[in-house]
Parts: structure tokens; C-alpha cells; sequence
């Protein structure tokens, strides 16, 4: 494909619209194309400030009048007496009762339709998610096969504007199998893929602005495990069907080797 085709495909590549092959492409032509990176990037951003920054309405100030106003009156406010305490002493008011009503469904609405807004994370999680299925679905789980760490980390040389730490971690239970470029959070990163058992795992690093350490935090998304952290100025996205304790022990497990600066 071309940018021109490229570009027509980006919104629905966007919301996840695409079929498998046909993301693929857009893939295999953002990875080496900087112009579309770009316009990705832009739609990306596009969506996550929609979703961030949706209209909120506040209730109004004079809903509650509107709604006192089209109730009826009881006796108890009437200065009269002598006659049944729940009578209604004029005519419903039902204008005013109608457009409080209308108030209040657009205020739940509203208010629905912000809290249902996914979270950047809970977005980039779902990117994640995605990313890990199709690289099962299409057989193209590494771009170099190895369980050489030596030989994987110097293949991202002049691929990526950093050097991610590699390790073979076949002595904890994690193989090595390779590793491949990624496409995530609006920029190229690496994907480093392990084996546990018939688990594949991938591990996603890429460098932040924020140098600030950041705790592992997991969550889950469409069946899978998700697991991520920021260390040392690079932030890690671990996803898998693996069970959630052994993710969390390999998490451990890379933390360790980032912090000794294995390669």
C-alpha cells in the first residue's frame, strides 16, 4: 500500500476496525514510513483527547426550583386548615414538570456517558491486547528467532532510538524467543517475546519522558494478563494468557535484570 491508501485506512486502524491482514500492512508501512507515523500519531492523540476531555454537564443551578416549582403543594404550606393535608391546591404544573425531567435525563446521560469514557491507560492496554492477539493470529511473533540474547539486542541497532535490555532467562523458566518491532503509544518500540511452558510472552519496552520509577500494576483486558511498569526511564507492558502469579514472578524477574543492566 501506499500513504494514500494508508492514510484512508488510518481512522478505522485507529478504532480498531481493520481485519487482520489489513492492519498488518498499516503496520509493516507505519514501521518505515515517518509521515504516517506522524498522522497516526495526530488521530491517536485526536481520539485520546475525545475520550479525556468529553463535555461534562453540571446540573444547573435552577433544576432544583424547576423541580420544587412542578410538585404539588400540601396543605401544611397552604395557611389554611381544615381540609385534607394531601389535596392539591391548584393545577399540576406540567411544563415545568416536563422540563425538569428533560433536565435530569440529560443530566444522566451525561453523566453516563463520562463515566463510561476509557482512561489513555485502559486505551494503551487495549492496543497492547490487540497487539499480542495478532501477532499470534499471523505467525509473525518475532522479526529475528533466537534465544541468543546476543543475538537479539544488537538486531534493534538502527531499528529503535534506544537499546532495550535483553536477556535469556531460560534458567527461571523463561526462553528466549526472539524479538520484533512494535507499534505502541504513538511511536516504535520493541517487543521481546518469551515462552513459558505453551505461553507466549510478550514484553513491550519503549523509552518515557518521565524518568519517574513507577510500581507494577495489573490488570486484565479481553482474557488477558497485563502487567506494567516504568523503571529507569523505560516503560514495560508484559501481556499474556499466562496465569497472573507466574506474569507477575517473570515481571520480578525482568525488574531485576533491568536494574543490574544486563544486555
Amino acid at each position: 500500500m501506499d500513504c494514500k491508501e494508508i492514510l484512508a485506512l488510518l481512522p478505522a486502524y485507529v478504532d480498531q476496525e481493520l481485519g487482520v491482514s489489513e492492519s498488518i500492512e498499516v503496520d509493516n508501512h507505519v514501521l518505515g514510513c515517518l509521515s504516517c507515523q506522524n498522522e497516526l500519531a495526530s488521530q491517536n492523540a485526536l481520539r485520546g483527547a475525545l475520550k479525556k476531555h468529553a463535555t461534562y454537564f453540571k446540573a444547573p443551578n435552577h433544576l432544583e426550583n424547576h423541580i420544587r416549582a412542578a410538585l404539588p403543594l400540601d396543605n401544611a404550606h397552604s395557611g389554611r386548615s381544615g381540609k385534607p393535608a394531601l389535596k392539591w391546591l391548584g393545577p399540576f404544573n406540567w411544563f415545568s414538570f416536563g422540563t425538569a425531567i428533560t433536565s435530569v435525563v440529560a443530566l444522566t446521560l451525561s453523566v453516563s456517558f463520562y463515566l463510561a469514557i476509557p482512561s489513555p491507560n485502559d486505551l494503551l492496554a487495549e492496543d497492547v491486547v490487540s497487539n499480542h492477539v495478532r501477532s499470534l493470529m499471523v505467525n509473525h511473533i518475532a522479526d529475528v528467532t533466537s534465544s541468543d540474547h546476543h543475538t537479539v539486542k544488537p538486531w534493534f541497532n538502527g531499528k529503535l532510538d534506544f537499546s532495550p535490555t535483553v536477556s535469556d532467562l531460560t534458567a527461571q523458566g523463561f526462553p528466549l524467543v526472539g524479538g520484533r518491532l512494535d507499534y505502541l503509544d504513538h511511536r516504535s518500540v520493541a517487543a521481546l517475546v518469551y515462552r513459558h511452558r505453551q505461553h507466549l510472552i510478550n514484553v513491550y519496552i519503549w523509552p518515557v519522558a518521565n524518568k519517574q520509577n513507577i510500581a507494577v500494576k495489573t490488570l486484565s483486558s479481553q482474557g488477558y494478563q497485563l502487567l506494567h511498569w516504568a523503571e529507569g526511564g523505560m516503560v514495560y507492558w508484559v501481556v499474556s494468557d499466562l496465569n497472573p502469579r507466574e506474569l507477575l514472578f517473570l515481571a520480578l524477574i525482568l525488574q531485576a535484570q533491568g536494574s543490574q543492566g544486563s544486555s
